[in-house]
């Protein structure tokens, strides 16, 4: 794998520098070569990352003064689908905000080094997933859709609506396509008609789900349970 290039931001020191410390101890053990970068405030990484904008990991407190983690995950994801947002918080109550920046994970301060390595184990993995594609044969050619720019796939007679950056339709079933959008891939079937991708889901609800961009996907009775199954395991993962 290339280098991994990776932030901390914390405006307590001490849980940087520990953090910081777990997170360069990992790469070592795995023998990944890694460049991170400490940053006391949002508006300190900000600063930094409009001058260079590589980056594999966010590692995010949630409470700062001024911009907060969340605030920050928000602005950085406008911009950029492919960093693996982490938030590092000592409240549970922010959780369910990290829906709306596709964040991998919550790690509960202290962080535990266990916990951690396998967090930062799947962003690995993740990360290296990100060139997957769905290739579709059209009359001019052969389009390439990044797997992880798709949001969610619809189906209307016999033709399927691919949402990603673009719109793309095609000529087939929606059972085709999900035997190459694989719940391995991040992908959940909701009824007959939609197959969504779970890193864009935003709410869910008894009857419904939200992705990220406010689109409301109808969902069917007795998959509430099953979609928020494959949600934690997706964050388990």
């Amino acid at each position: 794998m290339a280098r991994l290039f990776a932030a901390v931001v914390d405006d307590d020191l001490r849980d940087a520098e520990y953090l910081s410390s777990l997170v360069r101890e990992w790469a070592e053990e795995r023998e990944e070569e890694l460049t991170l970068a400490l940053y006391s405030s949002a508006e300190a990484f900000l600063f930094a990352y409009e001058a260079d904008r590589r980056l594999s990991l966010l590692f995010l407190d949630v409470e700062m003064p001024g911009m907060d983690g969340v605030e920050l995950a928000k602005r950085v994801r406008e911009g950029n689908r492919e960093v693996k947002i982490i938030f590092v918080t000592g409240y549970s109550d922010y959780i369910l905000e990290g829906y709306d920046v596709a964040a991998l994970h919550y790690l509960m301060k202290p962080v535990a080094k266990e916990k951690l390595f396998q967090v930062l184990d799947r962003a690995c993995r993740e990360i290296a997933e990100d060139d997957r594609a769905l290739y579709l044969r059209e009359r001019d050619g052969i389009t390439r859709i990044p797997l992880r720019e798709i949001v969610y796939a619809e189906v209307f007679h016999n033709d399927v609506t691919i949402h990603a950056r673009e719109i793309h339709r095609k000529r087939m079933t929606l059972g085709d396509l999900e035997k190459e959008l694989s719940p391995e891939a991040g992908f959940f079937r909701i009824g007959r008609s939609y197959l969504l991708n779970l890193a864009f889901v935003s709410r869910t609800a008894r009857n419904e789900v939200t992705l990220t961009d406010g689109t409301r996907l109808p969902l069917p009775r007795g998959q509430y349970e099953l979609l928020n199954r494959a949600i934690i395991e997706r964050g388990r993962g």
